[in-house]
């Protein structure tokens, strides 16, 4: 069996790779590897006074990088 070139593979490709080799411990660990190199960022808090405001920015921001970088 030939060896998997994890490094290679996008964040998604890797992440379907892994669905579909559930029994791959090594693309286990470089899909955790990889997520675990960029942490969630945290928008607000529930509790804050201006989530729904913060929440629509931050989807907005999303959206509009999404445009740009299929243009």
């Amino acid at each position: 069996m030939s060896q998997v070139n994890y490094n290679a593979m996008s964040n998604t490709e890797l992440k379907k790779y892994f669905l579909r080799h559930r029994g791959d411990r090594a693309a286990f660990q470089a899909y955790l590897d990889r997520i675990n190199q960029y942490p969630l960022r945290i928008i607000a808090s529930p509790s804050d006074p201006d989530f729904d405001e913060k929440v629509q920015a931050a989807i907005r921001r999303k959206l509009e990088i999404v445009r740009n970088s299929s243009s």
